[in-house]
């Protein structure tokens, strides 16, 4: 992974941590994330007239991945409803990388070096080591363990897809805003259908950090998936897990919630596999 690509996927890191943070400071955390969604879709629309349209082969994968992100964005919301920022999303996003590396093997045939896969497994310990909240099981949601693990395998599976979709797409433009268009226009349509016109009044109060965490998103996402045109995904994948530490600054700083030295010691293995992945 070259220094640029590094240098844009830690930017992209950032961003994802902040739409996070947008979301969970929501009430109505639903409409706000449908708004997300909404965002992605009018961060993507300028740019259609300029990319081309997305060959027969590629919609199957633009296709699985709009299945996937509504599988994701509804564990997302659930894991939130039940834990802190910094338990449920550390959680989700941590287990991914292991979970992707593997799938990345076998469906991608991508075998990591032995220091980037040790980077790998730093990250997720260090992810799995903040989520304990002071060093204790007993301490965990167990619904938002849930939720947040079924978030992580959504995770996974449009990170394959999409690094497979978007390598077979003429560029990762055009991969990426088709993307965003067709699901966020799903995501808008579920949301009526489950809400109605309530999604509107909700949507009235949260519209402006909707559509900022959208914007943000997309460009979070846009950037990853341009960097797995340049590098392995399971190495892209695992270092945009570094949004953990940016999340981590972000609960606590912002949200209220304690620092601990379990969270200082999960920051460290965090960045230790940032230094093994850039290494390798």
């Amino acid at each position: 992974m070259t220094p640029f690509v590094f240098a844009a996927v830690l930017a992209a890191a950032a961003m994802h941590a902040s739409w996070n943070a947008l979301v969970k400071a929501q009430g109505d955390r639903f409409a706000s994330i449908t708004l997300t969604s909404l965002g992605m879709t009018l961060a993507a629309l300028p740019f259609l007239p300029f990319v081309a349209v997305p060959e027969a082969h590629v919609w199957p994968w633009i296709a699985g991945s709009v299945m996937i992100h509504i599988g994701y964005r509804s564990f997302l919301i659930r894991a939130y409803e039940h834990g802190d920022l910094s338990q449920a999303y550390p959680l989700a996003r941590g287990t991914a990388p292991l979970i992707t590396a593997l799938g990345g093997i076998f469906v991608l045939s991508e075998v990591p070096s032995s220091l980037s896969m040790a980077g790998i497994l730093l990250l997720s310990l260090g992810t799995l080591l903040m989520s304990l909240r002071g060093g204790s099981m007993a301490t965990l949601n167990r619904s938002a363990v849930g939720y947040a693990l079924m978030t992580s395998l959504c995770i996974a599976g449009y990170t394959l897809t999409d690094g497979s979709g978007v390598r077979a797409a003429s560029t990762a433009a055009s991969y990426a805003t088709w993307l965003f268009v067709c699901d966020g226009l799903c995501a808008v349509a579920i949301g009526f259908f489950y809400r109605g016109h309530g999604l509107l009044a909700a949507s009235a109060r949260e519209w402006a950090s909707g559509i900022v965490a959208g914007c943000l998103s997309a460009a979070a996402y846009a950037i990853a998936m341009w960097a797995m045109t340049r590098a392995p995904v399971a190495s892209v994948a695992s270092l945009r897990e570094t949004s953990i530490l940016f999340a981590m600054l972000i609960s606590v700083l912002a949200l209220g919630e304690k620092m601990t030295r379990w969270r200082a010691a999960a920051a460290l293995s965090i960045i230790l596999g940032v230094v093994a992945l850039r290494m390798g």
